[in-house]
């Protein structure tokens, strides 16, 4: 598995080695020990969550607070998506900037967002199927959302049209109007 820090280096892309032939294929989509060399991190990954998503659904800016934040490992399983994680930790010396990937079914890559960070993509093909490994359990009052689309933030998302938004993500906050990391 190649491990590749992205401009933001607490956000790492995995890239797996692939065996394939006219039969299928194989690949390890996860080892710890790999995860830990590349991140310097031994998770506890404690639930695993799937979604499915219409061409042109954003979902995000999500992230959980303390006690109850978490670290995400991401990746598609059908379908592509664009990818980003944004560094909401105030004393960061990467706070409010943001780094994005295309994941897909056919690179197989894979996204580490550490806690700290909020997370959101879009839906690139006609639907995607993403998959979550989470370190925290789900905590609808530790969760919060930051706008798509602040302008302070900048993302440079791949799309034309407006994107679909369940009534949550509508409601986003601007970065300096959200409870954030310290």
């Amino acid at each position: 598995m190649h491990a590749q820090p992205l401009a933001i280096p607490d956000v790492v892309l995995f890239t797996p080695r692939v065996f394939g032939d006219e039969r299928g294929f194989f690949f390890e989509s996860f080892n710890a020990r790999a995860f830990e060399q590349a991140t310097g991190i031994r998770p506890d990954f404690v639930q695993d969550n799937h979604s499915r998503s219409a061409r042109g659904v954003l979902r995000g800016l999500h992230y959980q607070l303390p006690p109850h934040a978490q670290g995400k490992l991401v990746r598609v399983v059908q379908g592509e998506v664009f990818d980003v994680a944004v560094d909401i930790r105030r004393n960061s010396p990467t706070f409010g900037q943001w780094v994005g990937a295309t994941l897909s079914a056919e690179n197989r890559q894979q996204l580490w967002i550490p806690e700290g960070f909020a997370h959101g993509f879009i839906t690139l093909s006609e639907s995607a199927e993403f998959l979550y490994k989470t370190t925290n359990f789900y905590a609808p009052g530790s969760e919060r959302c930051i706008a798509w689309d602040d302008p302070v933030l900048g993302i440079q998302w791949p799309f034309e049209a407006s994107p679909s938004l369940s009534d949550k993500d509508r409601q986003g906050l601007s970065l300096d109007q959200a409870d954030l990391f310290d």
